[in-house]
């Protein structure tokens, strides 16, 4: 297996486990109670400029701890004063160190759109998200069918929802043109064994349509990367390790932005 399965496998567990206590008709019908979205997410990504999507993020897989001093709530809103345009939240528990009560009162605290930031492998985790707070959720190409992602993409938008949906090659990002995704997400590592390849960006730019919002995702250190993504036509990228690495995040997203 890899640790893109061993995630996706971990998160059924998961889903399993809240499912004991609140059953999926039960958090299907709370939350298509509460006030439906208004895309929020994607209409922030829709800006003159390239749009920045920060990350709060604790560990990671490839890297381990990242952030030993984790106030997130802080973190988010220095992302918000410096101008991010959205907020990616980890709630992966297991090997990002993540939680749903980050999400939950960062979501409540910034004005911001956020992004639940998990490896979503049921549609129960769309509901969990829109209760939380989120105003998008990441569904992966790579673990999740054509036919899943249409149908969860179909669930978002019940709920006003955005769904950002990631691909890493040719494949994926096909089947999530296909699934009829109006945000597509270029992660530039490789989920199955972390490489790390930017150009993955630029490869799969010209497959993206015009009408659908594209992000590069992972392996943005400098202003001269986001410049390189401007020059293809990204609509955004998420920067999540150069910013929780950063003791003044602030000035690293006015540095990556390319202001002085």
């Amino acid at each position: 297996m890899t640790i893109l399965d061993e995630l996706a496998a971990y998160a059924r567990e998961r889903v399993a486990r809240a499912k004991e206590n609140i059953s999926l008709a039960e958090l299907r019908r709370v939350a298509l109670a509460s006030p439906k979205g208004s895309f929020a997410f994607e209409n922030a990504l829709k800006t003159d400029d390239i749009a920045f999507i920060c990350e709060c993020k604790k560990a990671s897989p490839s890297k381990g701890l990242i952030a030993p001093d984790f106030p997130y709530l802080q973190i988010a809103l220095d992302y918000e004063a410096a101008g991010a345009d959205c907020i990616s939240v980890l709630t992966e528990p297991k090997w990002f160190l993540g939680s749903n009560d980050y999400l939950k009162e960062i979501a409540e605290n910034v004005k911001i759109p956020c992004l639940r930031k998990d490896f979503t492998v049921d549609e129960y985790m769309i509901y969990e998200a829109k209760l939380l707070g989120a105003s998008a959720v990441l569904l992966i190409a790579a673990i999740l069918s054509q036919e899943q992602l249409s149908e969860y993409i179909d669930i978002c938008d019940g709920l006003g929802l955005s769904a950002l949906v990631e691909a890493h090659d040719e494949a994926e990002a096909i089947a999530a043109i296909n699934a009829g995704a109006r945000i597509i997400g270029v992660n530039n590592r490789n989920l199955k064994d972390f490489s790390v390849d930017t150009e993955n960006s630029r490869r799969l730019r010209s497959m993206i349509p015009a009408s659908v919002l594209f992000v590069s995702e992972s392996g943005v250190r400098t202003a001269e990367d986001v410049q390189a993504l401007r020059d293809i036509g990204a609509d955004a990228v998420l920067i999540g390790e150069t910013l929780m690495k950063a003791q003044d995040k602030r000035q690293k997203l006015t540095e990556l932005r390319g202001c002085k």
